[in-house]
């Protein structure tokens, strides 16, 4: 098998949901899979040995504040990411165009790439397609994304349709600068929630031909129902025999409604985010950790879970690291949180493996937790 090759071995009869294998250098990926986000080359108070022990197979960092600090030139000294970050996994970076968009009051853009100033000292910088993949290829991650335009929400229609042909242009551009043959590079689809924009970004993107497909422009404040809306028409019209990745969409509900639309791939700051004031996530929906109730349960975080933090430690000691502000209630329930969600998407495959993932689906969005999130 040559590295990324991606094999489907399951669908489900009811949906569209597929499980697969993504072969990378680092290792196969099974996916559905979500991939906890390690922004700065680091997923915020967790070690790699814990991360691999919770089940995680791909850990995501982003180009822009890499490139900012500690700088890509550092890394490639380092001998690349997984070794500068002790991962042994795959790892994903993110082209940092989002991160760089949503800063609009801060750049300057045409067409041949985007002028943007510094979050950490307000030096000005210039990138090309061509400079970004120079960056992500110095970093040495498994997979990289093309240097995209990532519109806010919600945006006019002429926004979005110059973000389309840009995102296009700058695709094609990024496909020939890209030569690094143990890294892929993934294409991807933007169009905002408008259905003629979205089919023609899938059009020209996959016109290009790529290894993978990001779908960005998501989760950027949009109802979660025209995502999904919008979402099922570019996962039927994306190629099947290449893995579809969700960006930036992370939460429980959204992730398996997503997964049941065919998509296998997806990221979200969401698990140790929320973790960090004191929210953990279960079954039932959110649980926020700060509340009086929790003060004299000595029972697990989640008794179905059996990550670390659930098997040693109560509900009533992580109140009294949240209350006090002790790091080590940030560590902990972000290790429940990763685990939680890496649990799910494990569930997801093994219902599609057996065929019944349309009821799995239907029984997740009838319980407890499904409004929730």
């Amino acid at each position: 098998m040559r590295f990324f090759d991606y094999s489907i071995t399951a669908t489900d009869p009811a949906t569209s949901a597929r499980r697969g294998t993504l072969h990378t250098p680092h290792g196969p990926v099974e996916t559905p899979v979500f991939m906890p986000v390690g922004t700065r080359a680091t997923v915020k108070g967790v070690t790699a040995p814990q991360l691999l022990d919770i089940g995680a197979q791909v850990v995501l960092a982003n180009t822009y504040h890499l490139f900012l600090r500690p700088g890509h030139d550092l890394i490639a000294e380092a001998g690349g990411l997984h070794a500068f970050m002790n991962w042994d996994g795959a790892i994903l970076t993110d082209s940092g165009g989002f991160q760089i968009f949503s800063l609009a009051d801060t750049l300057s853009l045409d067409d041949d790439g985007v002028r943007f100033r510094s979050i950490v000292d307000g030096v000005w910088h210039s990138w090309t397609p061509e400079d970004n993949m120079a960056v992500q290829q110095a970093l040495g991650a498994d997979i990289a994304m093309v240097l995209d335009v990532c519109p806010p929400y919600p945006a006019s229609e002429h926004e979005v349709a110059e973000a389309v042909r840009r995102s296009a242009s700058w695709a094609a551009r990024c496909k020939t600068a890209h030569h690094r043959e143990d890294q892929a590079l993934f294409g991807i689809v933007q169009g905002g929630l408008y259905p003629d924009l979205r089919a023609e970004s899938v059009e020209r993107t996959a016109e290009i031909g790529f290894p993978g497909y990001g779908i960005g422009g998501y989760s950027v404040g949009e109802p979660h129902d025209a995502m999904l809306e919008s979402l099922e028409p570019v996962c039927a019209a994306l190629p099947r025999e290449r893995p579809r990745y969700l960006m930036g969409v992370g939460t429980p509900t959204s992730m398996l409604r997503a997964i049941g639309l065919g998509v296998d791939m997806f990221d979200c700051v969401l698990p140790t985010r929320t973790a960090r004031t004191g929210t953990a996530l279960s079954s039932n929906g959110r649980m926020n950790l700060k509340n009086a109730r929790y003060a004299r349960d000595f029972t697990p975080l989640d008794p179905s879970c059996s990550c670390p933090t659930c098997t040693g430690y109560t509900r009533a000691y992580l109140r009294h690291l949240v209350v006090m502000k002790e790091m080590l209630g940030s560590i902990l329930i972000s290790i429940h949180n990763l685990a939680f969600l890496l649990d799910l998407m494990s569930e997801a495959r093994t219902a599609i493996e057996e065929g019944r993932y349309g009821a799995f689906l239907a029984e997740w969005m009838s319980g407890p937790g499904a409004d929730d999130y």
